[in-house]
């Protein structure tokens, strides 16, 4: 999470969503930075809303607005299932090595699910709570520029842009059957992706 107070800006890190990518590039010029331990740099609105928001509300009397990026739930997944079959993760329970993306997928849709599979959610990250807290401006992972031009405008700086995190490259292969259920069971998520603005 960065906080970039001059801006009155909060950029949550929704995990898979190229964020520490901008956490390096925008560093510099944040006010706060969460990079450490995962449970704060990926805190969800619900976190932010509880612990960081007072923060700067009752001591600076300001209210941010929350930025945060959301990507489509089956590219998310597959960037999850991509990430946990690095090298060094063979052997560990969260692998997915010898795990199909199909069965992945039908792990994850499961009310129990295993380490492997168990990943959170964008819908539940992103939650409105019920003080009116939520994100204020929601972008698109595959629309990098819109994003891009945002953050350049809002903080009046020009920055460059590396690639972190990289998941090996696999296809993802899911059968109709697996992605109409998925579709269904996490009907959220998708109708909340289909909402974020596009121009």
């Amino acid at each position: 999470m960065l906080v970039f107070y001059r801006a009155k800006l909060a950029f949550l890190s929704v995990p898979k969503t190229g964020t520490s990518a901008y956490e390096t590039a925008l560093a510099p010029h944040a006010d706060l930075i969460l990079s450490e331990p995962p449970a704060l740099k990926h805190a969800p609105v619900y976190r932010y809303n509880r612990f960081i928001r007072p923060m700067y509300f009752n001591v600076c009397d300001v209210e941010l607005d929350v930025m945060a990026v959301m990507r489509e739930p089956i590219s998310w997944l597959g960037s999850w299932w991509r990430y946990r079959q690095r090298p060094f993760m063979k052997g560990r329970p969260n692998a997915t090595h010898d795990i199909s993306f199909d069965e992945f997928v039908l792990a994850y849709m499961k009310g129990k699910k295993p380490s492997y599979a168990d990943v959170g959610s964008q819908y539940k990250f992103l939650e409105r709570q019920q003080n009116g807290t939520g994100v204020t401006h929601l972008f698109r992972y595959e629309d990098q520029p819109r994003l891009q031009q945002f953050l350049t405008d809002r903080l009046e700086v020009t920055f460059e842009l590396g690639r972190e995190n990289v998941s090996p490259a696999r296809k993802l292969e899911l059968s109709d059957d697996t992605e109409m259920r998925f579709r269904r069971k996490c009907a959220e998520e998708f109708a909340l992706y289909d909402s974020i603005p596009t121009d």
